[in-house]
Order: C-alpha cells, then sequence, then structure tokens
C-alpha cells in the first residue's frame, strides 16, 4: 500500500493539493497510479480540497485520528514548529502517512513543500 500524506494550510485548492502530490511522486519517481490512498490528520477534515484531489483520483482519504498521528510521530523525517505547535506532529503530512499505511510503513524521504501544502510518502511495511 502507497499513501500519500497530505498537509495544508486552511483553505487551500483542489488544484494545490494535486501538484503537491503530483511534485512529491515525481521526486521518487513514481507515477499517480501507484498511489492506494490519501491520507491528512483529523484538523484536516473540513478542508474541502483534500476530498476534492481524493475524488478526482478516484482514492479514499483516510483521516487519521490524534492517537494513531501522534504514534507516528515519532518517525517523521522533517519537523516544523508552526506543525508541532498546532497539530501535535513535527510533520501532518508525513504522520498521516506512516499511520495510513500501517504498521511497518516507510516514509519515501522528507515531505514535499509545494507552497501551501505538504505531501509525503509512504509505503506499508508488507510493500518495502
Amino acid at each position: 500500500m502507497m499513501v500519500a500524506g497530505i498537509g495544508s494550510r486552511k483553505d487551500v485548492s483542489a488544484r494545490d493539493v494535486l501538484a503537491a502530490i503530483e511534485t512529491a511522486l515525481e521526486a521518487h519517481g513514481l507515477a499517480m497510479t501507484a498511489l492506494s490512498a490519501l491520507a491528512t490528520a483529523s484538523l484536516k477534515q473540513d478542508e474541502e480540497a483534500i476530498f476534492s484531489a481524493g475524488r478526482e483520483l478516484a482514492l479514499p482519504v483516510i483521516v487519521v485520528e490524534e492517537d494513531a498521528l501522534e504514534a507516528a510521530s515519532s518517525r517523521t523525517i522533517s519537523r516544523s514548529n508552526l506543525s508541532q505547535a498546532r497539530a501535535g506532529t513535527p510533520s501532518v503530512s508525513e504522520a498521516s502517512a506512516l499511520a495510513a499505511a500501517g504498521k511497518g510503513a516507510k516514509l519515501l524521504g522528507p515531505r514535499t513543500v509545494l507552497g501551501p501544502v505538504t505531501c509525503a510518502i509512504a509505503i506499508s511495511g508488507d510493500a518495502a
């Protein structure tokens, strides 16, 4: 399973989200078709652009609850003081991707930042 974790500022566009996903995948030499799902933190569950992007890609959007986000936080690569203060994790995109990809998941690299959106790619332990 391959998951794109999404973090964003408020009121981003679906175009912003899709561009960040595409940029992150390109950084790892992957196609959009490699993805199994999108993921984001529960505090972003009202961010319509993330769900619009999921619909456009025909992928489910997994909303990661706070406890799962916190559990994955120690395995993030990137560290944002703002993210830590607002979301309780050093990287919403990385922690969301890790949590959604399941036990043994690994990040392919640090999150990609494209304007107001961050995207991190994680693969499940059984795909490694």
